[in-house]
């Protein structure tokens, strides 16, 4: 794990992957594949790449049921309970919509509409996501969409974890696929067989899913194009080291491409959270995957000041920032770019990840400068509503017409001239 300096910290700027050409070829080529050939192309790429050959890829009602008995009481309680805490939040997030009268009879407005479709992409591989079902179907059904369709690759025993269906069985989602990759990405987008096509896709994956989200973008929308995870954490001397070092490696273990950032004054901090780090790594499971993201892209830097401390993070941007300061709402309200903040230490990271309720698919690589966790205003579309009245077009007419031909829009201009015979 890295020391350095605020002058460093550009160093720490991961490039958004864009994947390699051959990588891009392969993406454009399922997607045709799957548009062309619909079902067979789904099962054919499952195969090849999950190594399992399915023949019925849509998960039964009774596959979701028996799924959610089969866990354990107490993870149902939890997930319960979970999902209470993120719905309660999201539903403080809906918007409606709203109209406003003028005294000439003009009516303007917005509509909020929610999307027909959404397609909820849960990633496998080496872990399992249940939160990952809570937090990207929760906030599409607070919005009112009505068709929620989910898919997640298989296991090569051809069967999904049992908590990630036990998770979509509790919140009544009854389309779940399995099918992952760009394939997956593709059948959402442009429809099969068996499961017709969406209007949004939200959720992480790999490489060759965020390929694929972007090449499908504009047939259908996409929630963000999601890297790796990351933390930072600001801290003083309040800050206990093995509380943040456990917290740094809580990202770490994601993915050996994960970043945790330390921003500190505190030289003595430093150095023992880099101890502590190293101390802990050595116990986890998924040593391996912790031990490449902390050597490579994990960091710690001294700053001299709070101050500087502050424009460090804001010009990290990170998706997850913990402040464990001793004054840490009056330290956020410095703070102008983070997906997420989480305050004091009590406040552990993994309490956003699962059970407080503000979702976790957040903007990763820096774009928290100008993008917004996951939330019920990406399942919706906002419609503007004009109804102009005689009056006001006989008040504006004129005008509006005249604008038109300062464009040279000779057409825009007659469209309202030939309104004038009304108001003779």
């Amino acid at each position: 794990m890295r020391m350095m300096m605020r002058s460093d910290v550009s160093s720490l700027k991961r490039s958004v992957d864009q994947g390699t050409e051959e990588q891009r070829q392969a993406v454009r080529e399922i997607i045709q594949d799957v548009k062309n050939n619909g079902d067979q192309a789904v099962r054919a790429y499952t195969k090849r790449f999950d190594r399992t050959d399915i023949e019925n890829w849509r998960v039964t009602k009774t596959e979701l049921a028996e799924a959610y008995t089969s866990i354990d009481e107490n993870d149902r309680t939890i997930l319960v309970e979970a999902a209470a805490n993120i719905r309660n939040f999201h539903e403080k997030q809906r918007t409606t919509s709203w109209f406003d009268s003028n005294a000439n009879g003009t009516i303007l407005g917005q509509k909020v509409t929610p999307i027909d479709g959404a397609g909820i992409y849960v990633p496998g591989g080496t872990a399992a996501y249940p939160s990952s079902v809570l937090m990207n179907v929760i906030p599409a059904q607070v919005a009112g969409v009505k068709r929620i369709v989910m898919v997640t690759p298989p296991n090569t025993d051809g069967n999904i974890p049992a908590g990630v269906l036990a998770a979509a069985h509790l919140l009544g989602v009854e389309q779940v696929f399995k099918a992952g990759g760009a394939q997956a990405i593709a059948a959402l987008a442009y429809g099969t067989e068996t499961l017709a096509p969406v209007d949004k896709i939200t959720g992480p994956g790999n490489v060759y899913v965020a390929l694929a989200k972007r090449e499908v973008f504009g047939d259908v929308d996409i929630d963000m194009i999601a890297g790796p995870s990351e933390v930072a954490v600001l801290a003083d001397h309040t800050a206990k080291a093995d509380e943040v070092a456990a917290d740094l490696l809580s990202q770490a273990e994601h993915d050996a491409r994960s970043s945790s950032i330390l921003v500190t004054t505190e030289e003595s901090l430093a150095e023992e959270v880099r101890t502590a780090v190293y101390s802990q790594l050595r116990t986890l499971p998924r040593y391996k995957i912790a031990k490449a993201s902390i050597e490579d892209y994990g960091a710690i830097i001294v700053c001299d000041t709070k101050a500087e401390a502050l424009e460090t993070i804001n010009e990290i941007a990170a998706e997850h920032l913990e402040i464990v300061t001793e004054h840490p709402f009056q330290d956020m309200a410095k703070v102008k770019h983070s997906g997420a903040i989480f305050l004091g230490p009590y406040s552990s990271e993994p309490v956003g990840d699962y059970y407080a309720g503000p979702n976790h698919v957040l903007p990763t690589n820096g774009t928290a400068r100008f993008s917004s966790p996951l939330t019920v205003d990406d399942f919706v579309k906002k419609s503007s509503v004009i109804s102009y009245s005689e009056q006001a077009l006989q008040q504006n007419g004129d005008k509006i017409a005249q604008f038109a031909r300062l464009e040279g829009l000779e057409a825009h201009a007659r469209a309202i001239e030939t309104r004038k015979e009304r108001w003779k």
